[in-house]
């Protein structure tokens, strides 16, 4: 048939992806988790986790805007491809065993729906992590700004002692 045919170079059986690496911000504890997480799985495709921005991205792969890969999870194929946000997610449970069938899902339209919403809820976690400041509000308990942690009561909050009778105010 006429023009039903795809690109050379999105051909799979032409260029198979045979390996992924994963950029992720080494700074970020969410990312790092997943970092984790992704290692203990059973990979299908190799997948090489490398801190985004760092010198090793930057060599290997020189035509990427490095500072956007800090912004927005990327993945690079061993041809070349470059997969961002959802895309990005979305290859990256392809190549695990375990999580390929829900990457066929989330590749559909109503699934990509949901992985860019997967997405967007990550980065509001990652953009209140940054802001760092006490007290919740999507941001960490620190116990240092008075909160703890019980497996019976959950999160408790204390303000923090009053020395000499003077207590300070927000």
């Amino acid at each position: 048939m006429t023009g039903t045919r795809t690109r050379a170079d999105r051909d799979a059986e032409r260029v198979p992806v045979r390996g992924l690496t994963v950029l992720y911000d080494a700074e970020c504890s969410l990312c790092t988790f997943l970092r984790d997480w992704l290692l203990r799985q059973r990979q299908l495709v190799p997948l090489d986790l490398v801190p985004a921005a760092s010198e090793e991205a930057r060599r290997r792969f020189r035509a990427l805007d490095h500072s956007a890969t800090l912004d927005e999870i990327t993945v690079v194929g061993d041809a070349g491809q470059v997969y961002r946000g959802s895309a990005a997610w979305v290859v990256t449970l392809w190549a695990l065993r375990e999580h390929r069938p829900l990457a066929h899902r989330l590749s559909t339209p109503a699934g990509a729906k949901l992985a860019k919403g997967a997405v967007l809820a990550a980065a509001k976690w990652r953009g209140a992590q940054q802001a760092g400041s006490p007290g919740w509000s999507g941001r960490v308990y620190r116990s240092s700004d008075g909160w703890s942690y019980g497996p019976s009561l959950g999160w408790t909050y204390s303000p923090p002692g009053c020395d000499g009778g003077a207590c300070a105010t927000r």
